[in-house]
């Protein structure tokens, strides 16, 4: 029989294969707060049985990553990790301090299929999904490297997490859990680069999370250049969905716009962007672009200029704080390493 994945299972279907092995229901819970804590086997259980954990070890695996590299930006103390997975893969996760608590930015794919021009994360490529659990474990054991409670997640590391949607609902749901890490869905964020149907479902579920669409144009042609997805799923469907969410769920949605020289940054695309976000009621976060090897953009110098001709036109409007810079752990900078 080929072993389970325990860590991404709820706790009431952990009770339904405790009572096919005759074990007391109470248990789940017992195995789902040790596996929030980070046990990486049934042995570290010492409130179960021998023979239970004997049990247990034959029909399920534990996932756990291991730390490849970690590194701490002198800058601003933004650290990330190169996580190297149980079958050799790797992806790269990064933890933010802030005055409000601390924020984990998680990846949802090995590699991205989406291919925006100005971002690293799809250099070499899709590998696969991560399984709720490996999501869940860059949470748990960035905590625990760090001795913190992280209080805030942002889906916004290697791949696009619509395009995992089963995976990242489990992983929402396991996160969320009261008897595991508890973390609220008002402090998670979920980015996506644009895919209507899955915006749509993401709605029907209303479960009262960001939505942060990563728009980068308010234009279809720019978008298009920038954002090979756009050819797909033109602007104007995405807009749509992000309505719709906004009108189903009653929660404001999130426009992540990097700015990028002379590409998207001119005064008449500030005005179209300031349109498109008063439509959806939405709050416009401008990204000063992060330097990506090989690619010829470079960041705007019209930032200013173009973040005040927004609030002029009374759109609610941050500019983003460029954390972890010198560690490549900033914005578009994440990409799917090699775990050598």
């Amino acid at each position: 029989m080929e072993k389970a994945d325990i860590k991404s299972m709820l706790p009431g279907e952990i009770e339904a294969v405790l009572a096919e092995m005759g074990e007391p229901k109470f248990r789940a819970k017992q195995i789902f707060a040790w596996l929030a804590r980070g046990a990486r086997d049934f042995g570290e259980m010492t409130n179960l049985g021998k023979a239970l954990q004997e049990k247990l070890r034959e029909r399920f695996y534990i996932t756990f990553p291991e730390i490849q590299r970690k590194q701490v930006s002198k800058e601003d103390g933004t650290v990330k990790y190169l996580w190297k997975l149980m079958d050799g893969n790797a992806v790269e996760s990064v933890v933010m301090h802030y005055k409000h608590g601390s924020t984990v930015c998680v990846s949802s794919q090995v590699g991205c299929k989406m291919g925006c021009v100005f971002c690293a994360s799809a250099h070499g490529g899709w590998i696969r999904d991560l399984k709720a659990s490996e999501i869940l474990d860059q949470v748990i054991f960035a905590g625990l490297d760090l001795n913190i409670r992280i209080s805030n997640i942002v889906m916004m590391g290697i791949g696009e997490p619509l395009d995992n949607f089963e995976n990242v609902i489990r992983f929402l749901e396991l996160v969320n859990h009261p008897e595991g890490l508890g973390i609220g869905m008002r402090h998670i964020s979920v980015s996506t680069c644009g895919l209507p149907g899955m915006i749509d479902r993401l709605g029907e579920l209303n479960l009262q999370l960001t939505l942060s669409l990563s728009l980068h144009a308010p234009d279809s042609e720019t978008r298009s250049r920038l954002m090979p997805v756009n050819r797909r799923y033109p602007e104007e469907e995405v807009l749509k969905a992000c309505e719709r969410y906004f009108n189903t769920t009653g929660r404001r949605v999130s426009l992540e716009y990097a700015m990028i020289d002379g590409v998207n940054d001119s005064d008449w695309q500030a005005v179209k962007l300031a349109e498109a976000a008063r439509r959806l009621g939405a709050h416009i976060n401008l990204i000063p672009l992060n330097d990506v090897e090989n690619s010829p953009l470079r960041p705007s110098r019209n930032l200013k200029r173009f973040a005040s001709i927004l609030e002029a036109a009374g759109a609610n409007v941050t500019v983003r704080r460029r954390l972890g810079g010198d560690i490549e752990a900033a914005c578009g900078q994440l990409r799917k390493k090699a775990a050598h």
